[in-house]
């Protein structure tokens, strides 16, 4: 019989900026998937978001890093950002070169996994890697079943995650507000946003 190869967590987004409900998600893929360790990978230029008053990616790259700094389980990966990147596809096939040797699982909340149709090329995605879903709120868990279903054969597990109702956009938002995002965001990441002026 093979040996199994060590799973290797990838965690994707704009992290503008990374979020304690990133940190429980990882934790949780971690713990409930056994694997090795869990890479969270800025996007270069989120296909799904508009252009707006986007945070630079060196930016967005360095919170991540403060984020995670003290969890020897986490690694921040600029993989996306060096090699202008777009769709999540192409970044699993980057790591799969860079990570031979061990089988990836694409880390996503439920209302990715709800929109995994329009994506770049969902079904080659799931030839390169496995998903873990994370309940998200709001999200009807019949939807989720039927979605899972789809796209499911082996390739689709749900974590049983706490759905936190925390969204980057909520926090920057607050930051203009002048209102406080401690608990809401590593404390290093809160350290940076106060004493850059970032989102004011």
């Amino acid at each position: 019989m093979a040996a199994t190869q060590p799973r290797l967590g990838v965690l994707g987004g704009s992290f503008d900026p990374p979020h304690l409900a990133h940190l429980a998600i990882a934790s949780e893929a971690f713990h409930a998937l056994h694997l090795e360790r869990v890479l969270f990978v800025p996007a270069a230029a989120p296909p799904h978001k508009g252009q707006g008053e986007r945070t630079s990616a060196a930016t967005r790259l360095e919170l991540t890093s403060l984020a995670i700094d003290d969890d020897l389980r986490f690694t921040a990966s600029g993989v996306e950002i060096e090699r202008g990147l777009v769709y999540t596809v192409d970044t699993l096939r980057a790591l799969d070169q860079r990570y031979a040797g061990h089988d990836l699982v694409f880390i996503m909340g439920s209302d990715s996994l709800l929109e995994l149709e329009t994506w770049h090329d969902p079904d080659e995605l799931l030839t390169v890697c496995t998903l873990a879903v994370a309940p998200r709120p709001g999200d009807a868990p019949a939807a989720i079943a039927a979605a899972v279903a789809r796209w499911g054969s082996g390739r689709v597990e749900q974590l049983d995650a706490p759905a936190l109702d925390l969204s980057s956009s909520d926090i920057r938002a607050r930051v203009t507000r002048g209102q406080p995002i401690r608990y809401l965001v590593p404390h290093r990441v809160e350290q940076y946003i106060k004493e850059s002026g970032l989102y004011r």
